[in-house]
């Protein structure tokens, strides 16, 4: 027995002193956990949510602290009496999780060791097996050290624990279990191998076989039996392989980029994954570190699980230099410990990841035949000249008013705004943005991706969209600077097709089309020379040829009919 009691002894306190210190390194990531047992659909204690980060804390140096305790013989009833009122606990809340499919992570080891829901319920039956042990041979636990000692070595464990704590909370975890962790790639974490397996369904045949219901279960292949075929049912009894990187993406206005930024070779990522709780002092450093990118030859984006309006002011707010894109809270948390957080990807590796803390810390060398400095105080206006752009538009697409009501106030809007006359108001600002856009054509020329950056470049081109009357004197100026590729030709491209249908001529590249309530119905606008249209789309930059275009435009069931102008004008 004695001997037993030693070996539990061990195996029980390394590994509560392992599992806390794994935990310690990243107590966010253990509260983030903590909150989903929380959850109503779980332990329904929506109320410790706001304190998940403290309790997290105290769980994980309290662990720490039992597991020293025990291997020093500290304090030895007070130790076997946590240890297993902690152990009864955790092991019927992670039989519950299991049971009940709850939480499919119990995060006993965080992100180091992964456990199904069963793995860690089995962990803490044998956990318990072993501290019941320790409890009938308690008299076998012999103390280390003079009492003094084991009460300094206890003091020192929890000032060590503390040290850790508050390092990782100012920092990032010292060390990164993550599959976002420095020198990761990407775009490699979300591929499926070719040789990985696939899940493991099993299917139930439900068959009447002479007047008898008969049930044949096989992995997929149809039974052969003589009968009707009555039901079917699928359970899958094995999961497949699942990439350690999931739900990343980098969206926004319905378009995904994700694709596009991880092959950029110099790209500096801004983190927020809640606006609702981030650490606003952080946009000072990250404002410093962002415009210093930029001018050193760097694309700046920031990704965020937030509303977009919530972005949009804060960029005003703080005046910062670029834009947010629409990725999934949970990724987000995953990817850094720190809101706001920093990141450098090239083609999608990870190359530096930072707390908004050491944002100063970041390496920014100037990029070797970088593109020319941006001008960032003509990008920021252009930025807010682009929300203004929409300011009123997203209204106008309201299906109601008390729809326009409530975007109108999300927006921050009074009544006499959202309930005004849109069209007008937006038309005044349409003028308003247009001579500011204009005043610049005409002493600088367009300002393109190497003056604002790519993700600013088209503003004035909306600007030029939505006064009309004004594309006819700068659309030479869109077309060089399409050619120039400060511009994607595909927007050149567009804005001709629009100016020749607006002068009732043929268009180009078919990228116009217009729709009537009458007998005239839905239609591509006349192209000259329609035969040869898609060769001119591919070398514009379109990805579609005309007939898939115009069912985007007008819908599935709509079949492209090239007319003439000479159609259009008899009907």
């Amino acid at each position: 027995m004695k001997i037993l009691v030693g070996i539990s002894r061990v195996i029980v306190g390394i590994l509560f002193i392992i599992s806390g210190l794994i935990k310690l390194n990243d107590p966010v990531g253990f509260s983030f956990k903590l909150k989903d047992y929380f959850a109503p659909e779980v332990l329904d204690l929506g109320f410790l949510v706001p304190y998940a980060l403290l309790i997290a804390i105290f769980l994980v140096i309290f662990e720490v602290l039992v597991g020293v305790a025990l291997l020093l013989g500290y304090l030895k009833k007070a130790t076997l009496w946590a240890l297993m009122l902690m152990i009864v606990f955790f092991t019927f809340l992670t039989f519950y999780s299991a049971y009940f499919n709850k939480v499919t992570d119990c995060g006993c080891f965080g992100d180091a060791i992964k456990l199904t829901p069963w793995e860690s319920f089995t962990k803490d039956v044998i956990l318990l097996v072993l501290i019941v042990i320790l409890f009938v041979g308690r008299k076998y636990i012999q103390p280390f050290f003079t009492r003094e000692i084991r009460s300094i070595l206890i003091f020192i464990a929890f000032i060590g624990c503390l040290g850790v704590t508050y390092y990782v909370l100012l920092h990032l975890p010292i060390i990164d279990f993550r599959p976002y962790k420095i020198g990761a790639n990407i775009k490699e974490g979300m591929t499926v191998p070719e040789n990985a397996p696939g899940p493991i369904y099993e299917y139930k045949w439900k068959f009447n076989s002479n007047g008898e219901e008969i049930v044949i279960t096989t992995n997929g292949e149809y039974p052969q039996v003589d009968g009707e075929l009555i039901s079917t049912e699928t359970e899958m009894i094995q999961e497949g392989y699942t990439p350690p990187i999931h739900d990343f993406t980098m969206e926004r206005d319905g378009e995904d980029y994700t694709e596009q930024f991880l092959a950029e070779e110099n790209l500096v990522v801004i983190v927020a994954y809640s606006l609702g709780n981030t650490e606003k002092d952080g946009y000072i450093p990250i404002k410093e570190i962002t415009d210093r990118a930029l001018k050193n030859g760097y694309n700046v984006i920031g990704l965020s699980a937030s509303s977009q309006e919530m972005t949009e002011a804060l960029v005003a707010d703080y005046k910062l230099n670029f834009k947010f894109y629409f990725c999934d809270e949970t990724t987000l948390k995953t990817i850094v410990r720190s809101n706001p957080g920093i990141l450098e990807l090239d083609n999608g590796t990870i190359k530096q990841k930072l707390h908004w803390n050491d944002a100063q810390k970041i390496q920014l060398p100037v990029v070797e035949n970088a593109k020319p400095k941006l001008d960032l105080s003509l990008k920021q206006r252009l930025d807010s000249i682009s929300v203004l752009d929409q300011k009123y538009r997203n209204l106008m697409q309201a299906r109601s008013l008390e729809e326009r009501k409530t975007l109108g106030e999300k927006m921050g809007l009074s009544e006499a705004e959202y309930s005004g006359d849109l069209a007008k108001m937006q038309s005044v600002l349409d003028s308003v943005n247009m001579i500011f856009v204009e005043k610049y054509f005409i002493e600088k020329g367009y300002p393109g991706k190497s003056v604002v950056g790519e993700e600013s470049s088209l503003v004035a081109w909306h600007v030029l969209q939505h006064n009309p009357d004004k594309i006819p004197l700068y659309l030479p100026l869109v077309k060089k600077a399409a050619a120039e590729g400060e511009i994607p030709k595909t927007s050149a491209a567009m804005m001709e097709d629009r100016y020749l249908m607006m002068e009732g001529k043929p268009q180009i590249y078919g990228t116009q089309g217009m729709s009537y309530d009458d007998a005239r119905g839905s239609f591509i606008w006349p192209i000259a020379d329609a035969e040869t249209v898609n060769e001119r789309r591919k070398n514009a930059g379109f990805e579609e040829p005309i007939e898939v275009y115009a069912k985007i435009l007008f819908g599935e069931d709509f079949i492209y009919e090239p007319r003439t102008m000479e159609q259009i004008n008899q009907q």
